[in-house]
């Protein structure tokens, strides 16, 4: 979970190093306001997650989650002033002094004023957990309120504009824009103009297939679709958006004067009544998840008919409702976070609640039922990653059961096979978004813990649903899983828990705490499926191994972190699951004395994971607060984690890995945040009173236990042979070739000559020729058969950016990285460059940090045909 293949070596010597500084401090929080260090403005799946990172809304350009710019800008005009609201451009222009922020769950509200008017900016992704269709829905609301505060009439303007690159991966991709008429909106669309599905995987990336739209009543709104600085100055003279039309050629999207979707509202006189406008930004995928092959849609197109204008005409309709119903679900969240936890809490709940929603894809199978994906982002990019989405797993255990079982089934639906072969859980499903499995390898592994995992969250569904029957689909599994945990879980040999960022360990005790916990919630599995020997057998024996451990693992006034180090500890957060799902296996003693000791070791900026380090947890340090039995220790950890938020001089999404010392945030933007809302699920009446709403809402949607088998393994047929069945020689080059290295005629005969696979990293073919540069070039002759191939396609393992080239013209490209071979689609024009007889492949393949492979040729690749 914290250091995978793919993190920066240079990142980990960053984070080593900024480790050996500072010295402890007491436990102090003197901070009198929330100053989030990014603010979620644009958030609802990890392609269209758009950040504020600044204090001030207008003093800073808007972000990617991964620090690119991605421009929203919003300007005011006031009796022929223009002021800034959102962005730095112009810088000729001031801002409207802001007078506020307020986060909450569903919206992000800026408040601004001077002599003239008062200006609310609001932000509203509707994610209602008991209104599913408007959580699924890919659309924020950005809306103006506008009223006189000198009780004069003024004239007013607003502006707002999106910029292209939203849509696409990089700048210098070209982008198709069209405008089109909705009904009674107007609707900016643009989008690459290659539109390659899953040609992107990994981070850090931004997606480049689907349209972005910006939409807004026609009646008050004029649209244009022009380069920022034409529209902004447009506004700036007149008030208004230039009168152009969506360029017909497709175009780069620019850097310094980028192509935006834009709008501009003329309000005429304001005065003390409020005037409101607002505009819809949206995205439509078209696909959401590669899924072993099968391309699955995003959820909110699961029904036929259901399209981009659907979906807006449907959003703009139910604004006024959804407004009304934004608001009451934010403020009943706020109290009873507030009643469970303090304010402090409160107001990181709302923070992470927009976070832990953004950094998951969703969408339908096969059988229409939603299927959760999360990511993880600043780190390697997988998909479904267990040890991610367990700690993420309140967000959905509190608000809506259905939507973890979601997150669960992909990850069971595939071990659910002959496939996998092993006792133990699967680590992850591959690289966001192409789900592909580790049925070679097992991937990373990490057995007990996420074995554990997988039963713990199953006991937690049945809980909240009252009933095991999503347990019982896949009952084997969990019976197997449990059946490993009793024989290896008590005292782990060398294995990988969650923090591996420590690496490989023996007798890990807090590892041990959640084979413990798992082994108890396998029990109360098999109690409600009416298993009374099984339940009583696995109830004694988590009994007796908590009594066990705990002779195993004192160390005086503190528990250690390993049965055999004296003198080490760490946070023992698995215990938290013991009070939340009623296990009752440790005496309150045990975590008596462990919080006593935390407390000793608190900083300003929190709780260090264990005694070995300065790296503190967000999402591990809120289930250890829940060993507290004082309120005090549970605001202290809170605390802690509230001024590392207020005080990081990181301005990213809330990070869930940073260093205590010097407050420096290095994982973030990651669903890991959704594990704030534990506290509210231990609340037994609080937690049955989100789970039930979410529940009835299933039934309306029609959402239960029937997800889709997994489909049918691909036919893959080689047509012009990888170096997966034997060695090809190549040419190759580490420096950068002069031009016309991609035609048929350059000279390459001072290139080295290699066999693939190329690289440093184990693919699944043989590493023959070593590559550890930053760049290759590979060129290399091949003879096609003749005949037809309606399925031709590159079929590449690329490790990372690769371009394909035949005989001189571009074929096929994809951004990131693969886990195992895969398809590219072959351009139209690089299909008809192929030719029976003797062609040329030239090969780009560039790296950036981590394991790096390179090898391809052509095959035959489908999906059988799914039987319904």
């Amino acid at each position: 979970m914290i250091i995978p293949r793919k993190f920066s070596a240079i990142s980990l010597v960053m984070v080593f190093v900024s480790c050996l500084a500072g010295g402890a401090q007491a436990a102090a929080d003197t901070a009198v306001h929330f100053r989030p260090p990014a603010v979620p403005l644009v958030t609802f799946d990890p392609y269209m997650s758009i950040w504020s990172e600044g204090n001030h809304l207008a003093n800073h350009r808007t972000h990617y989650w991964d620090g690119r710019v991605q421009n929203l800008t919003s300007l005011v005009r006031v009796d022929g002033k223009t002021f800034r609201l959102m962005g730095n451009d112009p810088t000729t222009a001031p801002s409207l002094p802001q007078k506020s922020l307020l986060v909450l769950p569903t919206r992000t509200i800026y408040r601004f004023a001077n002599s003239s008017i008062h200006l609310r900016l609001t932000f509203l992704t509707p994610r209602l957990p008991n209104h599913i269709n408007a959580f699924m829905a890919p659309v924020t609301y950005i809306a103006w309120t506008v009223r006189s505060a000198d009780g004069q009439p003024h004239k007013v303007q607003l502006y707002f504009s999106a910029s292209a690159a939203i849509a696409v991966n990089h700048d210098a991709q070209r982008v198709r824009f069209q405008r089109e008429r909705m009904g009674k909106l107007t609707a900016l669309k643009c989008g690459s103009a290659a539109q390659d599905y899953f040609d992107i995987q990994g981070d850090p990336v931004g997606l480049d297939w689907g349209h972005l739209y910006c939409a807004a009543e026609s009646g008050q709104a004029r649209g244009a679709i022009a380069p920022t600085s034409r529209c902004v100055a447009e506004f700036i003279h007149n008030g208004g958006a230039p009168k152009i039309g969506a360029a017909r050629r497709a175009r780069s999207v620019g850097r310094a004067n980028p192509l935006v979707e834009a709008f501009a509202f003329n309000l005429g006189k304001v005065a003390a009544n409020p005037v409101r406008r607002h505009v819809m930004v949206a995205y439509d995928e078209g696909y959401a998840i590669n899924y072993f092959g099968e391309y699955l849609r995003p959820y909110w197109r699961k029904n036929k008919g259901m399209n981009a204008e659907t979906m807006l005409r449907t959003a703009q309709r139910r604004y006024h409702t959804l407004d009304l119903l934004a608001q009451k679900f934010d403020r009943r969240v706020m109290a009873d976070a507030t009643r469970a936890g303090g304010k402090r809490y409160a107001r990181i709940a709302a923070l992470a609640y927009r976070q832990s929603l953004a950094a998951m894809g969703m969408a339908a199978d096969r059988n229409g039922q939603p299927v959760v994906f999360t990511k993880e982002e600043t780190s390697n990019g997988d998909i479904a990653t267990v040890d991610v989405l367990f700690p993420a797993s309140p967000v959905f255990l509190l608000f809506n059961p259905q939507l973890e079982a979601a997150s669960m089934a992909p990850v069971l639906v595939s071990a659910d096979t002959p496939r996998w072969k092993y006792a133990w859980s699967p680590h992850d499903l591959g690289t966001y978004p192409i789900c592909a499995g580790h049925y070679r390898t097992g991937g990373e592994t990490m057995p007990v813990e996420e074995s554990g995992n997988m039963i713990i969250l199953a006991d937690a569904i049945a809980q909240s649903e009252g009933n095991a029957h999503f347990a019982a689909k896949y009952w084997p599994l969990f019976t197997r899983w449990a059946k490993y945990l009793r024989e290896f879980g008590f005292d782990p040999k060398k294995q990988l828990s969650s923090d591996d960022f420590l690496g490989v360990r023996a007798h890990n005790a807090n590892l041990s705490v959640k084979a413990i916990e798992a082994i108890g919630a396998y029990g109360q599995l098999c109690a409600l499926r009416g298993l009374k020997a099984r339940a009583a057998d696995a109830a004694a024996t988590a009994r007796r191994w908590a009594r066990k451990w705990m002779k195993a693992d004192q160390n005086g006034s503190y528990y250690r972190a390993a049965f055999n180090q004296p003198g080490e500890w760490s946070e023992l957060y698995n215990m938290a699951w013991d009070r939340i799902l009623g296990l009752h296996l440790f005496p309150r003693k045990v975590t008596h004395e462990q919080m006593a000791w935390y407390m000793t070791r608190m900083t300003k900026f929190g709780m260090p994971l264990n005694s070995a380090t300065n790296f503190g947890d967000t999402d591990h340090s809120i289930y250890t607060a829940m060993l507290a039995q004082n309120p005090a220790h549970f605001r202290a950890i809170i605390g802690g984690i509230y001024t590392f938020l207020n005080d990081t001089p990181t301005r990213v999404p809330l990070a869930d890995f940073y260093n205590i010392k010097t407050g420096a945030g290095y994982m973030h933007a990651r669903p890991v945040v959704g594990a704030i809302f534990v506290k509210m699920m231990a609340n037994r009446r609080m937690w049955r009173y989100w789970a039930g709403r979410g529940l009835a809402a299933d039934k309306r949607a029609k959402i239960d236990n029937h997800w889709a088998p997994l489909p049918p393994l691909p036919v893959v047929k080689m047509v012009v042979p990888t170096a997966q069945s034997k060695p090809i020689m190549w040419r190759y080059a580490t420096r950068k070739p002069r031009t016309g290295w991609t035609k048929p005629g350059f000279p390459d005969h001072t290139w080295r000559r290699g066999p693939a696979g190329f690289g440093t990293y184990d693919a699944g073919a043989p590493i023959r020729t070593r590559w550890s540069t930053s760049d290759i070039w590979l060129r290399r002759h091949f003879t096609m058969p003749a005949g037809t191939f309606p399925h031709l396609c590159v079929y590449t393992y690329h490790d990372e950016d690769i371009q394909v080239y035949i005989n001189g013209v571009l074929a096929a490209r994809a951004a990131g990285y693969s886990t195992a071979y895969v398809p590219l689609r072959i351009t139209r024009a690089g299909r008809k460059a192929l030719h029976a007889g003797k062609n040329l492949f030239a090969c780009h393949v560039h790296q950036t940090t981590g394991g790096q492979f390179a090898d391809l040729g052509l095959a035959q690749w489908w999906l059988p045909r799914i039987k319904k």
